[in-house]
């Protein structure tokens, strides 16, 4: 119970961070940079308290670590970036084709075996993605290149995971510390360029807002996502993630008041479900290689 409320709370976190980002008048890198910045300082207090090191020597895939920290930094400023050109609602829902992009990068990276009915899924979620497209412009500035900027960012997500798959010897918080390192390191210098960074001081519900994204949605929210999915099944995550988009779409249409139409609506149906029997084909199989594997074991 202690781990499904932890991720319970996670997910309803997750689902208003495009609320809060509309709240702050930044530019979407200079966004991504101080919710690193302040994710990462939050971070380095919770390993402090709890007395967990930070151990660095010995470090295999350091590179890769380094490489998936700078495509999560790039990853939050396509997302705050499609959040300006389409709705929060329609940017979360193509966001959330990321599991299905894991699949199809393992199979043509990895190998890994990918059924017919995974390959439907796949085809269902397009179809979702060119109707939750709204052509009319409603409640969006460009919502095509919401819908690509979105899609960039899944990529750039999916990306992440495949290479977090690369390293095994780092915990799941400290990680996500140099990962969040990492991607300062990167956004620091792109910021600057840009001529941004430090030259708009925030107050009131700007500053709150920003302190909110990088203290509790990445801060205190990842590291209860990291504990919470340690005591959960993977069925179990793949039903508590499915609170995220649902939260984004109620938050954008009653404090945003963001238009989202029938023919958008079966759009993101169509997406969630999807994912979510992507998901469940998954889980069904590596529950049926794991028998196989014990038998195997028994029988020699």
């Amino acid at each position: 119970m202690k781990a499904k409320l932890l991720m319970l709370l996670s997910m309803l976190a997750f689902g208003t961070v495009g609320l809060f980002v509309r709240l702050i008048p930044l530019s979407s890198a200079e966004i991504a940079l101080w919710r690193a910045v302040l994710a990462a300082g939050a971070i380095a207090v919770y390993l402090g308290v709890s007395r967990q090191p930070l151990r660095l020597r010995g470090l295999k895939g350091g590179a890769v670590l380094l490489l998936s920290g700078a495509l999560m930094g790039f990853n939050w400023v396509a997302l705050f970036e499609a959040y300006r050109y389409t709705t929060v609602s329609v940017a979360t829902l193509t966001y959330n084709v990321a599991p299905l992009l894991v699949m199809l990068l393992s199979a043509v990276l990895l190998h890994e075996r990918m059924s017919r009915f995974q390959l439907l899924c796949v085809l269902m979620s397009m179809l979702g993605l060119a109707l939750i497209v709204n052509t009319t412009g409603a409640g969006s500035v460009n919502p095509v290149l919401g819908v690509l900027l979105s899609l960039l960012a899944a990529l750039l997500y999916a990306s992440v995971v495949m290479l977090n798959r690369m390293i095994r010897d780092v915990g799941g918080v400290q990680r996500t510390l140099l990962q969040f390192i990492a991607a300062i390191a990167v956004l620091l210098p792109y910021v600057l360029l840009q001529g941004g960074a430090f030259t708009q001081l925030l107050s009131g519900i700007p500053l709150l807002s920003l302190l909110t994204l990088g203290l509790v949605h990445t801060g205190l929210m990842y590291c209860l996502y990291f504990t919470a999915i340690q005591g959960l099944k993977g069925r179990e995550i793949a039903i508590f993630s499915f609170i995220d988009p649902l939260v984004a779409v109620l938050g954008s249409a009653i404090f945003l008041h963001e238009p989202f139409t029938p023919r958008q609506m079966l759009g993101g149906a169509i997406i969630l479900l999807a994912t979510y029997l992507s998901g469940r084909v998954g889980i069904k199989e590596e529950r049926a290689l794991h028998a196989t594997t014990t038998s195997n074991k028994e029988m020699t």
